[in-house]
């Protein structure tokens, strides 16, 4: 292949990567106010933890339908680490949080620190080097919307906030590690298997909640709950994980810079919630980093893979996929 024509299939994989990022980040910027409504009639371990179970039995029948293969012995420990940081702790800490008055609002700008932990993690474990340009333009994003909560939040650090906190870098464990496993399977196939691995703990504990709870099913908590449990904790991934492997975990992680600008939209048209000038101009801010980080460079060191992959069965289509992610193009 020319250099000019490989330069251009990267160019495009990497685009089509932050789209689909951006998907991503589009699906998971209605999560918060989601949670709030099911809040409304549900404990919040319910929603924390019966999401993922929910969740799972889907994962298993689309894994059932395509007679996906194992992963290989390599792959179930990060399996284990996307469990345990997206199936686990970004969900029950976060509502935890919004259950112990934190608004949707507050909790999208301190959440918004999200991008930079996820760099951080990308660079131990998914094997990126982000430019100084690009640590500036993150830091940049991350003092916006920290400056931005601590604004809202009168100066003080509240239980609501540390759990939130605690939330971003369980997701951002969870986000790297499964960017970096999106580059060997499918990123739909990182998300079940992860579902199907927490499910003999997912699915008793939310079953005994459900028996002693006495959760009230109302219109509004339905339609949160459901909206958490096929998108926030499912299909969301689909899009994430496969942007994440395609345009790489530093750079897309970015894109959600602005999941804080879209919840705050979502909250004050579908929770009544104050958009303020302040809460403008913190957007702007955020949205310009987002510009600035996707026009720095991201390169990867290139390592041989610990483990030889598996070729795919017929019954998978990830080769073309797989093919188009490799590190080097001939």
């Amino acid at each position: 292949m020319k250099k000019e024509d490989s330069a251009t299939a990267s160019g495009s994989i990497a685009l089509g990567g932050l789209g689909l990022a951006a998907l991503g980040v589009l699906i998971y910027s209605f999560t918060f106010p989601a949670t709030v409504l099911g809040l409304e009639g549900l404990d919040p371990y319910i929603i924390g933890i019966g999401r993922s179970a929910a969740a799972s039995v889907l994962a298993a029948a689309s894994l059932l339908a395509v007679r996906a293969r194992l992963p290989r012995r390599g792959q179930w420990a990060g399996l284990a680490v996307v469990g345990a940081g997206v199936v686990f702790g970004f969900p029950v800490l976060t509502t935890l949080a919004l259950d112990r008055g934190a608004s949707s609002a507050h909790s999208a700008v301190v959440i918004g620190l999200l991008p930079a932990a996820t760099a951080v993690l990308a660079v131990v474990r998914g094997g990126e080097r982000p430019s100084r340009a690009f640590w500036l333009a993150s830091a940049a994003g991350a003092l916006c919307v920290t400056g931005f909560a601590v604004v809202r939040g009168a100066g003080r650090v509240t239980a609501a906030d540390l759990l939130l906190f605690a939330a971003l870098l369980a997701a951002a464990a969870g986000y790297a590690e499964g960017g970096r496993l999106a580059r060997d399977m499918p990123g739909w196939r990182v998300i079940s298997w992860a579902l199907v691995v927490t499910a003999p703990i997912t699915v008793p504990v939310t079953l005994w909640l459900l028996a002693t709870t006495h959760p009230h099913w109302t219109g509004r908590a339905v339609l949160g709950f459901g909206y958490a449990s096929l998108f926030s904790a499912y299909l969301g991934f689909f899009a994430w994980y496969e942007g994440l492997a395609r345009a790489g975990i530093a750079r897309a992680s970015q894109v959600q810079l602005a999941q804080p600008v879209l919840t705050l939209v979502w909250a004050a048209f579908l929770l009544d919630e104050t958009v303020d000038a302040t809460t403008a101009l913190a957007a702007v801010g955020v949205l310009v980093c987002v510009a600035l980080t996707q026009r720095t460079r991201i390169s990867r060191r290139s390592a041989a893979p610990e483990t030889p992959p598996t070729p795919e069965t017929p019954t998978q289509s990830a080769a073309p996929v797989k093919a188009a992610r490799a590190p080097h193009v001939p």
